[in-house]
């Protein structure tokens, strides 16, 4: 295996001390019976977009392997569906309003408690691989080496605690690459977490070279609710993240000259999409833009020669979107692979506790939109996986309604770490043993990236239950939007005025109003 330096100094030696954080305690202990534990986060994943959730779109054989092996929970949820705040909810175990983080313009307070902090303190070695995304430096991590900002798909800048350096290759690879180093040199006395954080699949879907063929001999089906007209729902009809509205240039992947101009806002008034796609091919080395410009160099010379216009066009978007976004997934399948392959070598498989989840869902052309945001199914719902053999076992389904906010308190749980008070989420382990523990009887939800934020969707909390769901939209508007999930999965029809839900309408109140007493968040 390459050794992969960071400014000249190899991992192993970073490993051995020469760069780590300042501030790490030093464990009280070297002979701790905690598993190891592989926390595995992508971005934007949908459910929609993996084999064990039923997906007839890609293949995901190593994540489908970890849900026969493990647990699959098919009602896991998020408490705010956008990138840094969901990041900031798994580390702490709390809300948005009580972690301070509350949308992607904000910066995480490293000062605080979080889970690797706890875990670090007693004893685990902990790094941090990948996407990171919360602005300020890690803290609680004996290694970290993360993504600026959003980061390149293609010849990625990483920064780490020894500074920060470009690398050659492609940024799903690199990541897994990093994190293969750091196990490869870990303390093997000692347990290790490991935040292993993709990148992919998010915004603007750059496929890695092998994968650019895949799906050239499919068109991917049209969602059943495509052609949503947001009817009842002005909240829904405000947005601006349709696919018809995606740009020519950074999502599409066409050059200059391919196209006469943008057709689209690309959910960001004002942004030099142009630009950024320069940015972003311009990264590439010559024999990447080779294989790239054979690949898409066709594509585009024939937009070029019959542009589509109209509803052809909406069409040709959405195919070359999810194409590429589906390309992005099976890049994150075949590397995760590559890690449970060292696992299974290493004999570490039976007491690693090894989780797949993403920071939210998205959406795959459902309502005619990409992104996430909303408290709708596609953005609220988001993977989860666990996988423990000496622990938890194999083949389980759980339709429990869990939430990211128990993550925290799910691995100090499992690792015999008390769970600090403030943490608001709850220990999953009992899911994993019975069937039908006392839980939860609904879930919370709170965004709040609104006027400042992309695509235009509003502030909005609500309630979701086993069987209902309701929303309520503020801030420049005041509108409740109630579902019934049995009746309307796809939630099309607002039922918030329909005189046969007043009794249901009254009880979710309450039950609204009870949860922001039981999490403290005031009144917006």
């Amino acid at each position: 295996m390459s050794i992969v330096k960071i400014l000249g100094v190899p991992l192993a030696l970073l490993m051995a001390g020469a760069l780590l954080e300042p501030s790490a305690p030093q464990p009280e202990t070297r002979n701790l019976r905690g598993p190891n534990i592989l926390l595995i986060m992508s971005d934007d994943h949908a459910q929609q977009a993996i084999g064990a959730y039923g997906s007839r779109l890609v293949e995901t054989p190593n994540i489908d392997r970890l849900a026969r092996e493990g647990v699959r929970f098919t009602q896991s949820f998020v408490t705010n569906s956008i990138c840094a705040p969901s990041r900031a909810v798994l580390l702490t175990g709390k809300l948005s309003h009580r972690n301070g983080l509350r949308d992607n313009w904000d910066e995480f307070d490293g000062s605080q408690m979080t889970f690797p902090k706890l875990l670090q303190q007693a004893g685990y070695q902990t790094a941090i691989v990948g996407k990171w995304h919360l602005k300020s430096d890690p803290t609680g991590f004996d290694l970290w080496r993360i993504l600026p900002g959003q980061g390149d798909y293609y010849n990625p800048d990483f920064r780490a605690q020894g500074g920060r350096a470009r690398h050659a290759g492609y940024v799903t690879d690199l990541i897994t690459d990093f994190a293969l180093e750091f196990l490869e040199s870990r303390d093997r006395e000692r347990p290790f977490l490991l935040l292993y954080q993709h990148k992919a699949p998010h915004r603007n879907w750059m496929p890695a070279l092998e994968h650019l063929s895949l799906y050239n001999d499919r068109e991917l089906p049209l969602p059943e609710t495509f052609d949503d007209d947001y009817q009842g729902r002005p909240a829904a009809a405000a947005q601006d993240m349709r696919i018809a509205d995606m740009f020519l240039s950074s999502d599409m992947k066409l050059q200059p000259g391919d196209y006469p101009q943008e057709s689209g806002t690309g959910g960001q008034a004002g942004h030099d999409a142009e630009r950024s796609w320069r940015g972003a091919y311009g990264r590439m080395s010559e024999t990447q833009r080779a294989a790239w410009d054979a690949h898409y160099g066709p594509i585009n010379q024939a937009f070029r020669e019959s542009p589509p216009a109209g509803r052809e066009l909406v069409e040709w978007k959405y195919q070359r979107y999810l194409k590429d976004y589906l390309r992005c997934v099976v890049a994150i399948d075949r590397n995760l692979g590559r890690v449970l392959e060292y696992l299974d070598r290493e004999g570490l498989s039976q007491d690693t506790l090894v989780i797949y989840t993403s920071d939210q869902g998205f959406y795959l052309g459902e309502h005619g939109w990409y992104d996430k945001r909303f408290m709708y199914e596609e953005s609220l719902r988001t993977p989860l996986i666990m996988r423990h053999p000496a622990r938890i076992a194999g083949g389980q389904s759980s339709d429990a309604l869990v939430m990211n906010l128990d993550l925290a308190p799910t691995l100090l749980d499992i690792a015999g770490v008390a769970i600090p008070a403030e943490m608001q989420g709850r220990s999953l382990v009992p899911l994993t043993r019975d069937a039908t523990p006392v839980w939860r009887d609904a879930v919370y939800y709170h965004y709040y990236e609104f006027p400042h934020g992309w695509h235009n969707v509003k502030r909005h909390y609500g309630v979701r239950t086993q069987r209902y769901k309701l929303i309520h939209f503020y801030h420049d508007i005041d509108v409740w939007e109630l579902y019934d999930l049995r009746t309307d999965p796809h939630e099309l029809q607002n039922l918030y005025t329909n005189p046969e839900y007043r009794k249901v309408r009254e009880e979710l109140h309450e039950e609204l109003r009870r949860l922001r007493q039981h999490y403290g968040e005031p009144e917006p």
